[in-house]
């Protein structure tokens, strides 16, 4: 399969994920490409992946993962980060989520949302887990609730009005992409990233070398784009 490049003609993005480390594990090369090209790309964690450390309790997990997180970020060009702090580990799918993350939609206003693969594997083969899947099906509800007035009206006001501007929704990681982005000049600033989560990548207890890791699923990519290293998203049109 050959895949189609990204669109890039926007100013302004917003990335809805399950965890700290969803972005480094796929997509932060990309943030990194676009925030140099002077894009606004900005991070909403729906938890603060609390739950991730097994050595840790929660209430110590959680400003330690925050913490790696804001760096992390600040690595690849972004500057905001918030947090949720909806339970880790434990996420549904429902009104409730889909109502914070329309907050947050229409509060940034931006033009592309990044998100999750909602698919029940990932691209490579594996099972997703259900954090990503409830993060990824709710913002894609979320967006269309946040240009809608008469849903969560009671967020309007003080300046927050809908926000229907969003174009496109991409989720990386997803076997159902057929889009992607070359990454290759900004390739080891994703891997620099992923590296921030050393606490995290610590606790769990893997062999895994962050750059190892990272290229092989930028290679292969890479391969389908033409190009050296590629990040591949699902990407779903929601305006023209």
């Amino acid at each position: 399969m050959t895949l189609t490049p990204l669109r890039e003609d926007w100013h302004r993005a917003l990335a809805v994920v399950a965890h700290p480390d969803d972005m480094e594990f796929g997509a932060a090369s990309a943030v990194a490409r676009w925030t140099a090209q002077g894009k606004d790309v900005r991070y909403c964690m729906v938890t603060s992946g609390e739950a991730g450390i097994d050595a840790m309790t929660p209430v110590d997990a959680r400003p330690v993962r925050e913490a790696e997180q804001v760096r992390s970020a600040q690595v690849v060009g972004v500057g905001d980060v918030q947090f949720l702090r909806q339970p880790d580990g434990v996420l549904e799918y429902g009104l409730h989520l889909r109502r914070e993350i329309a907050g947050v939609i229409r509060a940034c206003r931006p033009e592309i949302v990044l998100t999750n693969n909602f698919r029940e594997t990932f691209a490579g083969g594996g099972l997703n887990q259900a954090d990503h899947v409830a993060t990824g099906r709710a913002t894609v509800d979320a967006v269309r609730d946040a240009g809608n007035r008469w849903v969560f009206p009671d967020q309007l006001g003080g300046g927050v009005e809908p926000w229907d501007g969003v174009r496109q929704v991409w989720a990386n990681g997803s076997p159902a992409g057929e889009h992607a982005v070359d990454v290759t000049e900004t390739f080891d600033l994703g891997v620099a990233s992923l590296e921030a989560h050393r606490a995290y990548l610590d606790g769990l207890g893997w062999d895994l070398d962050p750059g190892e890791f990272l290229g092989t699923v930028c290679r292969a990519t890479g391969a389908e784009l033409g190009v050296r290293y590629a990040t591949g998203f699902e990407v779903l049109d929601l305006a023209g």
